[in-house]
């Protein structure tokens, strides 16, 4: 299953420009690869700030298949959207959130691992 992957709020705290603090992706998104899922890094970050996403990612030990974009969808369309099956977002609708005090809400992992576990995606 292709799987797009916000990065700010979703992977690490929201500290943009900066990367924020770990928020406990790290172990379940290493665990979809594995289980032959390909992650998509989808996010507005670009340039110096992507590339620091990007380097989040390989410091992890969790491949990426595509950055902004699914490689497999260049033949049959000319559309910016990343095709992929999942996407996770702590900004879509029904996304299970944590929020620290005085802080920005960003995914909760807790839930959404056990989200990936009752489906059978772990």
């Amino acid at each position: 299953m292709y799987i797009a992957v916000d990065f700010d709020g979703s992977v690490v705290t929201h500290e943009y420009p900066k990367v924020g603090r770990d928020i406990g992706a790290v172990d379940t998104l290493r665990k979809l690869v594995f289980k032959g899922h390909q992650l998509i890094l989808w996010t507005m970050r670009s340039g110096k700030e992507l590339q620091e996403a990007v380097d989040w990612f390989t410091a992890n030990s969790i491949p990426l298949f595509g950055i902004n974009e699914n490689p497999t969808q260049k033949s049959w369309t000319k559309s910016p959207k990343a095709y992929a099956q999942l996407y996770i977002d702590d900004a879509a609708l029904g996304a299970p959130l944590k929020q620290e005090e005085g802080g920005r809400s960003y995914l909760d992992w807790d839930m959404t691992t056990e989200y990936f576990k009752m489906v059978g995606m772990l």
